[in-house]
């Protein structure tokens, strides 16, 4: 079990507050640590985010170049994580190896 520093958990919650539109999972992701202590923390701090900026519905529908840019980041995304997933295997595989 990894211990964290407590100025580094309250950086972790303040960066989950202030990204209304991420969830726990992305944060936690983002920060390289298990989304379950991320929650955790949130739920010791007492932290929630502020009601009605998440909820809001934008007024009209997002421009083409809006929803490409959606798509693109989740793409990015999708990248990262498979990049992140390569580069755990070449890892693991590195240090099985005796040369």
């Amino acid at each position: 079990m990894k211990n964290y520093p407590p100025q580094f958990r309250a950086d972790a919650v303040a960066l989950y507050q202030s990204r209304p539109e991420a969830t726990i999972r992305q944060v936690a992701a983002d920060l390289g640590i298990n989304p379950e202590t991320l929650r955790n923390w949130v739920r010791a701090a007492g932290a929630s985010r502020p009601r009605g900026r998440r909820a809001e519905a934008p007024a009209e529908p997002p421009t083409p170049l809006e929803a490409e840019n959606a798509a693109l980041r989740q793409k990015v995304r999708e990248l990262e994580e498979e990049r992140e997933i390569l580069r755990k295997a070449a890892k693991y595989f590195a240090g099985e190896t005796r040369w």
